[in-house]
């Protein structure tokens, strides 16, 4: 196996040089999420998602407000949510469906929610919202580094007001999604992907 420890962060200060990696560029360009249903134990240990979550908060953050936080959910306390959430998934119109999409959380052996936890002041909502979004796929990036599966989602229960309740989601703060880590059982296969010549243009004036 090889070595998943993680270099200590830099000093505050300190430089950051921006040397090219080859094996980072051949981890972007096989990133895939795995399915949630395919992730199975063992997960991260506790020291190594201290080093994920580490990692994923160094995303791209205007003003350096830090405008999200992270709940961890494994073992029985992840358990004694899901339960939560089936008890509030009965009383909902989808309520087949809505039960059902819960394997996606059961399954997993960890789950991370990222609440976005926007800031008053000069810096827009939107550019407070989108750092949240990239500490999601830091995340993502980060456990495929480490060797893991991940899988990003947002489901039913990232915007249900009962179920953000039960999560101990604070006045206006949302759910960015929940991000499933796990050992892969099966490994994804290659989706479609865009044709870039369809998304690409140059600025013409």
């Amino acid at each position: 196996m090889f070595d998943r420890r993680v270099p200590a962060p830099p000093a505050f200060g300190d430089p950051i040089h921006a040397d090219g990696s080859p094996d980072m560029l051949a981890q972007l360009a096989c990133r895939r999420s795995a399915s949630a249903l395919s992730l199975t134990t063992p997960g991260p240990s506790p020291d190594e998602l201290a080093d994920l979550l580490r990692l994923a908060a160094r995303a791209p953050d205007h003003g350096k407000l830090f405008p999200w936080r992270f709940i961890v959910l494994r073992d029985t306390a992840k358990a004694r949510f899901a339960a939560g959430l089936d008890a509030i998934a009965a009383a909902r119109p989808d309520a087949d469906k809505a039960r059902a999409a819960l394997g996606k959380l059961t399954t997993p052996p960890v789950a991370v929610a990222v609440l976005s936890s926007p800031h008053d002041g000069k810096i827009p909502l939107w550019e407070q919202e989108l750092s949240a979004g990239a500490v999601c796929m830091l995340l993502l990036l980060a456990a495929q580094a480490m060797g893991y599966g991940a899988n990003w989602i947002t489901d039913w229960y990232s915007f249900d007001a009962d179920a953000l309740r039960l999560l101990g989601a604070r006045a206006g703060e949302k759910a960015a999604g929940f991000v499933y880590l796990g050992a892969v059982a099966e490994a994804p296969l290659e989706r479609v992907r865009p044709e870039m010549a369809a998304l690409v243009s140059d600025w013409a004036g």
